[in-house]
């Protein structure tokens, strides 16, 4: 069974989207949240404006699950509030807040909504999904980010980037640059981009080819122009393998050859510019040498990211532009790679396809072997090993069986991967590079229950509840984490200490970068009674 999109608003999923962070971070911590029979109502305490929004089902965990119709309560009335509305009192509630003002905001949240309209109708006349269930679970986060205000903005307008957009099922075809073999860089295995030079035209005696992105050169255009021209570089066209984005939208997949081209995209999108800066082409490379034997000594899948290519002109800008990371394809793993995702999309129909979930103990079942799966390497990672993967919904593959089981997970994206200050020796690399790669113990844990917990099997939960309300499903999460019990972060979790998610929207708010986000309390669902 494909993929297939039920109906989606621009609006509403906007609307839910700020509302589903407000909640979490301001009127949740603050105590401003109660259910009235089957409605959640809650109040922006500095505002002084109550709002509530229908339940769609009993909560199976820390989040909630919110329909339309979304309404502020004036008088004794109770009137709509649309999206841009709600917009307005969040940022007025966050103004008064933090005592600081954001007026980029309203703007990041118009973007998004405009892209999301953008998407839903280039989708509609975009081909079929693809068979390729794999290809379909990456494409298909068409809303994305459930609790991120903007989640799909995007600088540039609709026409700059939805040829290149994954959520309009885009293909298209890289092109190659030959360069002189002495402005070429690279770090890793020298016989990393073989594979996927076979796609690629002959680069001319004393050149070498490094595969690029056509929106990135469009953004690199002035300078590349100066490049071409003095004959440093040159275009030889696109390649004759096609390039599927991927849900990050700079990382494509090359079906043919079977590998992922990590591409630099000058371009802000959710939260950061998405260039590979130099430091992040040195550290992809040091921890796949660094990883890759801790892994396979636990069997545990991480897609290798074997080696990078670029141009050493006299211009960074250039360097970090044209920096390309190669990453291990997917045709090796068991069964049927999805994106994990795509499982937890509340917009998608994937999970209901599954013939495993049409019971309430089928899906019990499936839910605990999806556990199994992801959670227990995660924690070893950590405990054992002091590595801090990053298993967001985007950054895990879930391979499924014939009816939809869970039998295998891979976990991706070297940026995200950081080592626990203290516990590897990084003499060997430069001080920049050591520092990208490496997180402070606090911290670490941090992101990895933020990104495993909050982030991933809560959401997955949800998904599960969906189609099956009132299913018990943490007791047997439980007995994943319970293994690891001689840890005391993890007897913490399991006695039921909050849990700290992500705060994207005081992140966006304070203007502050990715790595040093905050984090707000929020209901741990593995609480055993006191």
């Amino acid at each position: 069974m494909l993929l297939t999109d039920p109906a989606l608003s621009a609006d509403d999923a906007t609307a839910t989207a700020l509302l589903n962070c407000l909640i979490r971070e301001v009127c949740a911590p603050e105590q401003q949240v109660r259910a009235d029979g089957g409605r959640l109502v809650v109040r922006l305490p500095r505002v002084d404006v109550v709002l509530r929004a229908r339940l769609a089902r009993p909560p199976a965990g820390p989040t909630y699950r919110l329909e339309p119709p979304y309404e502020e309560r004036r008088g004794d009335a109770w009137t709509p509030a649309p999206w841009r509305r709600l917009a307005d009192l969040v940022a007025g509630e966050l103004e008064l807040a933090t005592g600081r003002a954001n007026p980029e905001f309203l703007a990041q949240v118009d973007d998004s909504r405009t892209a999301l309209a953008a998407i839903i109708e280039a989708r509609e006349d975009a081909p079929a999904p693809p068979d390729d269930r794999y290809v379909a679970s990456e494409q298909s986060l068409v809303a994305g980010h459930r609790f991120h205000p903007s989640p799909k903005a995007r600088q540039g307008a609709p026409g700059d980037w939805l040829r290149y957009a994954p959520e309009a099922r885009a293909r298209f075809r890289p092109h190659w640059l030959a360069v002189p073999e002495e402005l070429v860089a690279e770090e890793g295995d020298p016989d990393a981009f073989a594979t996927l030079e076979k796609h690629g035209p002959p680069p001319g005696p004393g050149r070498r080819l490094i595969p690029a992105h056509p929106w990135q050169l469009s953004l690199l255009s002035d300078r590349l122009h100066r490049a071409l021209q003095a004959g440093l570089l040159t275009d030889l066209g696109p390649s004759d393998a096609e390039a599927v984005p991927t849900s990050s939208v700079r990382t494509v997949y090359l079906p043919d050859a079977d590998v992922f081209c990590k591409f630099s995209l000058d371009v802000r999108i959710t939260n950061c510019v998405r260039k590979n800066a130099w430091y992040e082409l040195a550290g992809a490379v040091a921890l796949n040498d660094l990883l890759n034997p801790v892994f396979a000594s636990m069997g545990v899948t991480l897609l290798a990211e074997p080696a990078y290519r670029t141009v050493t002109l006299a211009d960074r800008r250039l360097y970090e532009g044209l920096g390309v990371i190669l990453r291990q394809g997917v045709k090796h793993l068991p069964g049927t790679p999805l994106l994990a995702g795509a499982l937890a999309d509340p917009y998608g129909a994937l999970l209901r396809s599954f013939p495993a979930m049409s019971t309430p103990e089928g899906a019990l079942t499936w839910w605990d072997a999806y556990v199994a799966q992801v959670a227990p390497p995660v924690l070893r990672a950590y405990l054992d090993h002091g590595i801090v993967l990053e298993p967001h919904l985007q950054n895990v593959l879930v391979c499924v069986d014939a009816d939809g089981v869970p039998i295998h997970a891979a976990f991706r994206d070297l940026e995200g991967t950081k080592l626990v200050q203290g516990r590897w020796d990084l003499a060997h690399l430069p001080p920049r590079v050591a520092e990208s790669v490496t997180y402070a113990p606090d911290r670490g844990w941090n992101r990895v229950v933020y990104c495993l917990l909050i982030n991933h099997l809560t959401e997955i939960a949800a998904a599960v509840a969906d189609l099956h309300p009132g299913l018990e499903l943490w007791p047997s999460a439980r007995r994943h984490f319970a293994a690891h019990d001689h840890h005391p972060q993890v007897r913490a979790l399991l006695a039921g200490v909050p849990l700290p998610a992500k705060a994207n929207l005081r992140t966006r708010w304070s203007r502050t970068a990715d790595r040093g986000a905050a984090y707000v309390p929020a209901p741990n669902p593995l609480a055993r009674p006191l």
